[in-house]
C-alpha cells in the first residue's frame, strides 16, 4: 500500500491507499506548533498507528510546503519557518527506517489530480493552488517534475505579466519583491482589489458572495482577478503548453472565475487557438495527502 502524508502548517493528515487508490484509512492531527523534532515524531506516530491499524506496512509520501535544497538536502522556503534549513526528509527516514519521497504541497496537489483526478489520462498537467498563496506543480506522464533547482512550477514567484500602469510596482510579496503574480491572485490579492474598487474589508469567499447577490464592486473585482489569472495562465501556457490545467485552493471553488476563462488566455497566449483544459481540482483538500502518496509509482 502507498501512504502519504500532509505536513501543514496546522494540521498533519495521513491517507493510505490500495493498489486502485482505494482509501483503506485517513486521519489527522494538529501540528506540534513551532516544535521542529514533535513534528517529526508526529509524523512517525501516525504512520505507526495506519500500519499497525491495517497490518500491513506501506511506501511513504510525504508533501510539505517549500521544497528540499540541493545543498545538503535541508527544506527551503516553506511558510513554516519551524522547518527552514532542517534535515526534515534525513530525520524522516531515520524516524520510519525506510525511504521517504518528499515534495511541495503544491506537486502533490499536482500528481493527485494528474493520476486519478481531473486531469487524469493528460500526459501534462500544471496544477494549481488558488489560496493564501499561490502554488503550482509540474506533472508529465503521471510524475513530479522537481526540476534542478527543485522550484519548477514556482509560477507565483514571477512578475504578473503584462502588467498595466497601475499594477506597478505592485504590492511587496514576502519573498522580498513587488509585483509577484502571488499577490495579485492570492486571497489578499482579491480582497485589496475589492477595497481599490469601494468596497468594504471582506475575505475572497465573501466578495464571491456579494459579487453574486448584485454587488458590483466585488463583481469588479472579480472581473479584475480573472483577467490577472488569465495573464498568469497563460505565461504558464507559453511555456509548459499542459494538456490540462488543475485549479486548486479556497478560491478555485468560486464559480465567477471560470466564466470565459480559456477565452481570456487565449489572448494573451502565443498561438491561434488555446485547446489546454482549464478544471477544477477533483479530490479538493484530499489532493495534498493524496498527491503523496502517489509519489511512489506502481513500478516502484
Amino acid at each position: 500500500m502507498r501512504i502519504g502524508v500532509d505536513l501543514g502548517g496546522t494540521k498533519i493528515e495521513i491517507i493510505a491507499l490500495d493498489e486502485d487508490g482505494a482509501t483503506l484509512a485517513r486521519e489527522r492531527m494538529p501540528t506540534p506548533a513551532g516544535d521542529y523534532e514533535g513534528t517529526v515524531r508526529a509524523i512517525a506516530a501516525l504512520v505507526a498507528g495506519v500500519e499497525s491499524k491495517l497490518g500491513r506496512r506501506g511506501t511513504i509520501g510525504v508533501g510539505t510546503p517549500g521544497a528540499l535544497s540541493t545543498r545538503a538536502d535541508l527544506l527551503k522556503n516553506s511558510n513554516s519557518v519551524v522547518l527552514n534549513g532542517k534535515p526534515l526528509k534525513r530525520d524522516l527516514e531515520r524516524g520510519l527506517d525506510r525511504p521517504v519521497r518528499l515534495e511541495n504541497d503544491a506537486n502533490c496537489f499536482a500528481l493527485s489530480e494528474a493520476v486519478d483526478g481531473a486531469a487524469a489520462g493528460a500526459p501534462v498537467v500544471f496544477g494549481v493552488i488558488l489560496g493564501t498563496g499561490v502554488g503550482g506543480g509540474l506533472v508529465i506522464d503521471r510524475r513530479v517534475i522537481s526540476g534542478r533547482n527543485r522550484i519548477a512550477g514556482e509560477w507565483g514567484h514571477n512578475p504578473l505579466p503584462w502588467p498595466r500602469a497601475d499594477e506597478l510596482p505592485g504590492a511587496l510579496c514576502y519573498c522580498g519583491k513587488h509585483g509577484c503574480i502571488e499577490t495579485f491572485l492570492c486571497g489578499a490579492g482579491l480582497a485589496r482589489e475589492y477595497a481599490a474598487q469601494g468596497g468594504a474589508a471582506l475575505a475572497a469567499t465573501e466578495i464571491a458572495a456579494a459579487a453574486a447577490t448584485g454587488d458590483e464592486a466585488a463583481r469588479r473585482a472579480l472581473n479584475v482577478y480573472q483577467e490577472r489569472l488569465a495573464r498568469g495562465l497563460a505565461s504558464v501556457i507559453n511555456i509548459a503548453d499542459p494538456d490540462a490545467v488543475v485549479l486548486g485552493g479556497g478560491l478555485s471553488n468560486i464559480e465567477a472565475i471560470y466564466t470565459g476563462l480559456d477565452r481570456l488566455i487565449a489572448r494573451y497566449a502565443f498561438s491561434d487557438v488555446i485547446e489546454t483544459k482549464i478544471v477544477r481540482a477533483v479530490h479538493g483538500d484530499s489532493s495534498g495527502v493524496r498527491g503523496a502518496a502517489w509519489l511512489w509509482p506502481a513500478e516502484a
